[in-house]
């Protein structure tokens, strides 16, 4: 091979396209990652999961030290924080793990091409860089993982500065007085406790009459509750119609969904977090043959492969949640599936987290999907409050749930809210994956005390046998 011949390039070096591009490259193929960015780690590393995890870790650190050390008989004077100093800590996490792929991507013979990618034609990958010059690169397979980017409103145009998405929520110079987050979904909510734990006044305006659509019902209502004693406020069943920024705030139009007259909200900052939209456009797709659904995704089968011979597509860029781990799994499968190998993706098995406190962890169905498609199951529940670690901790708000079929007793789904929920869904989602039954969680010895022991009085619960309540 040239240069400029490959086995597999990949388009994206977010988490999907460089764990496809390292997995592809340890089974002998010789790679090619495309990235558009000065840095590598897409969305993730860059302006979303990681940053916002830092944030989220120090504002909690803080929250704790205030709130929570004097129920513990630890003694804080002069509390106060440096915010400049935990953006400054955040962007240096950051810098680490970007710098951390491109040490991998020496170590593992990848190829990083720094431009825009676009298929030129079948078996052709054109790159643009940042100067105009393009160059041309051969592959016998390309793999889209461009990712997605920021969801927007009609009438609410973001300036980063007074109206912000995720990205600029991640920067504020300052902490608002008020902020106004519209969407209640994972992004949302996260950023909204980052500024509140520092004093920020928070209101959520969220279309729907629930926060976190898809999580289970009761569980998003003990998290909506846990949220508001934190002091949030929330609009729910209400729809943001128009926006105004000035140089002193932000005013935001809203009216109810079922109708009725609309009212002002102002504020200092509003977040748009109504989701995320896959980036698509600008690849030339089309033109190829291949096809896009409504929302922009490109539409693969079961091997994500596209109408055309060796294009494959992956994470935010096809069907499914919107999730870091998701697109790495299906980046290893697809580079697998190249090599020749039979790799398999359980997308029941993969969880998601909202890195709140306390946390929401699900893996699986809900009550309500399995109700809607006459699922008989039985349900078994624990709260945190009845654990001896919780207590020890102050972390009594929260519960475990685990739905099992009624018949087969296999684990359909299991869903947390509570300290460390996003840890202690690993097992659920080994348990799914193994095909395991709420006995066989209800009969493994787990370490006491810890959290963890939650999970097995919720599987003891599923046979109305649970020992602590």
């Amino acid at each position: 091979m040239t240069d400029t011949a490959f086995d597999v390039v990949v388009i994206g070096a977010g988490p999907g396209g460089y764990v496809a591009a390292i997995r592809a490259a340890q089974l002998g193929l010789k790679v090619a990652c495309v990235e558009k960015d000065k840095t590598l780690g897409g969305t993730c590393l860059n302006v979303g999961c990681i940053p916002s995890k830092a944030l989220l870790h120090t504002s909690e650190e803080f929250a704790h030290a205030r709130d929570g050390f004097a129920k513990h008989g630890i003694k804080v004077q002069g509390l106060s924080f440096d915010l400049a100093a935990m953006m400054a800590h955040k962007a240096g996490v950051v810098d680490t793990l970007t710098k951390g792929i491109v040490q991998l991507f020496k170590k593992n013979n990848v190829t990083h091409v720094a431009g825009h990618g676009s298929i030129a034609k079948p078996g052709q990958v054109l790159v643009t860089a940042a100067d105009g010059t393009t160059k041309t690169l051969d592959a016998r397979n390309i793999i889209i993982a461009t990712g997605s980017d920021v969801a927007t409103l009609p009438n609410v145009a973001i300036d980063e500065r007074r109206i912000v998405s995720s990205t600029g929520a991640l920067a504020l110079a300052e902490v608002p007085k008020k902020l106004i987050v519209i969407g209640a979904g994972y992004i949302g909510l996260e950023m909204g406790s980052v500024w509140r734990r520092l004093g920020a006044e928070v209101e959520v305006v969220e279309f729907l009459d629930r926060i976190v659509p898809g999580m289970d019902g009761e569980v998003a209502k003990l998290f909506q509750r846990a949220l508001m004693k934190q002091g949030f406020k929330f609009r729910l069943g209400t729809k943001v119609t128009g926006a105004e920024a000035t140089n002193d705030g932000v005013k935001l139009t809203i009216e109810s969904v079922k109708g009725g007259a609309a009212e002002t909200l102002s504020a200092d900052v509003a977040l748009v977090a109504v989701g995320r939209r896959p980036f698509t456009k600008g690849l030339g797709l089309e033109a190829l043959g291949a096809t896009l659904d409504k929302a922009g995704r490109v539409e693969v089968d079961e091997h994500f492969q596209t109408k055309i011979a060796g294009l494959y597509a992956i994470g935010d860029a096809i069907r499914g949640p919107m999730l870091a781990h998701k697109a790495e799994d299906e980046g290893v499968a697809v580079a697998e599936l190249i090599a020749g190998q039979k790799p398999h993706v359980n997308y029941d098995a993969i969880p998601g987290v909202v890195y709140t406190a306390p946390e929401v962890a699900a893996v699986g169905k809900t009550e309500e999907q399995l109700k809607e498609s006459g699922i008989a199951y039985r349900a078994g529940s624990f709260p945190y409050l009845a654990n001896g670690r919780a207590r020890s901790m102050s972390a009594t708000d929260g519960l475990a749930k685990i739905l099992a079929d009624a018949t087969t007793d296999r684990i359909l789904g299991v869903h947390i809210v509570g300290a460390d929920a996003g840890t202690m869904i690993a097992e659920a989602a080994l348990a799914i994956e193994l095909g395991a039954s709420a006995e066989d969680l209800a009969r493994t010895s787990h370490a006491h005390p810890t959290l963890s022991e939650i999970i097995k009085e919720a599987a003891l619960a599923v046979d109305k046998r649970a020992i602590h309540i």
